[in-house]
């Protein structure tokens, strides 16, 4: 009699639906399509650089390590620096070695959350990799410019991986669906198109949280009789987030930040905390409002109130450190703050004026007299020849021209008599005055 303990308990769906060729493998089309350097790789079966894959969860930097090491004649190691630590890497590297000098197979290791080790830590590839005893891949979901030390990043080919898009998702889905072998082919199952993407949708571009939903809503429904019939009800219990009624185009979802923008734009504090709550209660991804808060405090408010910027970043800030559902008052505070900040869009009309002029005039010339004179041949040939150092003057203020010559007394910036831009208008103001009698003393007046 077999024990019942003995049994082999199937990995996961996401894991069994991992490709097992490129040819399978969906998304990232920029590093991995027809003629690109992923490809070009794993067709030629050799890779003597280090690598790196910066993308978020779910986007394929596993399954694109496991590609690679399936496609050359090499011994692959997986490891995740958060479940292991140094004592391990050293284990593995002097098997890597004995592996290397008995029968000259290389060791690929993968090295999952790669940002998880301290300097010291990742100190400790650098010689291993320089001798060519491994070849690294690692996997982050943090920008590698700050959580891999230089020496390391230097030695590394750096990859930059997106988040599946939803048709993307719906494809994984389907061949999980369709999979006879490893996915659920075999089995009756009854989704519509609708809640397969809608599926899609409430991954947010992971495609491992896709397949563990669909997984979680069949099982929790098999060996029901007349099959498996999965309905949006199904779906959410599945995922435990709550429906916002998006449809497959994501028309909803534009229709509520919208809502939101224009109820920060309209001062109204507890319209823009209801379509708030409508978004986070549904599963909005919080870092989503939070770049939109970001961009409304500039667009909408501006100098108007400086602060509102800030107010924006903290909340983003504040929300990476508590995560949910602590975090979501972190966002209703700027929410609340930016609604009854005072309003201006001087600084985006501003910019729209500046960008105009730069699109129409192409790269107009830097005047001399702003150019620095670093050489005796730019001294002699009027760099920086009649600059006006403002620090000079009693009031720091010069009659300068600082733009090209074609573009002088452009004005781009026009505060509003609201908020904090009521100061900066009584600067401007202040600072023509002095100009123009500076120009007067100069007789240019």
């Amino acid at each position: 009699m077999e024990d019942l303990f003995s049994q082999k308990v199937p990995p996961p769906l996401a894991e069994r639906m991992r490709p097992r060729s490129l040819d399978a493998f969906v998304g990232q089309q920029e590093i991995v399509g027809e003629g690109r350097i992923l490809r070009r790789i794993l067709e030629k079966g050799t890779l003597e650089t280090s690598l790196i894959f910066w993308g978020p969860p779910g986007c394929g930097k596993t399954t694109l390590a496991h590609l690679i090491a399936n496609s050359m004649d090499v011994h692959f190691v997986f490891f995740s620096a958060v479940t292991a630590g140094i004592a391990e890497v050293r284990r593995i590297v002097a098997e890597a070695e004995k592996r290397l000098r008995l029968s000259g197979r290389r060791t690929i290791l993968f090295v999952d959350e790669i940002h998880r080790f301290n300097k010291a830590q990742q100190d400790g590839f650098l010689p291993h990799i320089e001798k060519g005893t491994i070849v690294l891949i690692g996997a982050t979901t943090e920008n590698p410019s700050f959580e891999v030390i230089g020496p390391l990043l230097s030695r590394c080919r750096v990859f930059v991986l997106q988040s599946l898009g939803e048709d993307d998702i719906v494809a994984i889905l389907n061949a999980a669906l369709g999979d006879g072998e490893r996915g659920f082919g075999e089995r009756d199952i009854r989704i519509s198109d609708d809640d397969i993407r809608y599926i899609a949708h409430l991954s947010y571009g992971d495609a491992r949280t896709a397949l563990n939903i669909l997984e979680m809503a069949v099982e929790s429904l098999d060996g029901s009789p007349g099959g498996v019939e999965i309905t949006r009800v199904v779906i959410e219990e599945a995922a435990q987030r709550k429906s916002i009624l998006y449809d497959k185009k994501g028309e909803e979802h534009f229709n509520l930040i919208s809502a939101l923008h224009k109820s920060l734009r309209g001062g109204d504090p507890d319209a823009a905390l209801y379509w708030t709550a409508r978004m986070l209660e549904a599963g909005e991804d919080p870092l989503y409002i939070a770049r939109r808060l970001v961009r409304f405090a500039s667009e909408d408010i501006g100098n108007a109130d400086p602060q509102a910027l800030q107010v924006a970043l903290n909340a983003k800030d504040a929300f990476h450190f508590t995560g949910l559902p602590e975090g979501k008052l972190a966002i209703a505070q700027a929410v609340t703050y930016l609604a009854v900040a005072p309003k201006s869009n001087a600084l985006y009309e501003a910019y729209a004026g500046a960008a105009r002029d730069v699109e129409e005039h192409g790269p107009l010339p830097v005047p001399l007299w702003l150019r620095n004179a670093t050489t005796g041949l730019m001294r002699n040939i009027g760099y920086g020849e009649g600059y006006r150092y403002p620090h000079e003057d009693p009031e720091a203020v010069v009659d300068q021209e600082y733009f090209p010559e074609k573009l002088g007394g452009r004005r781009y910036y026009r505060p509003a008599e609201r908020g904090f831009e009521r100061e900066i208008i009584k600067r401007i103001r202040y600072w023509k005055k002095l100009r123009d009698s500076r120009r007067k003393e100069d007789g240019s007046g």
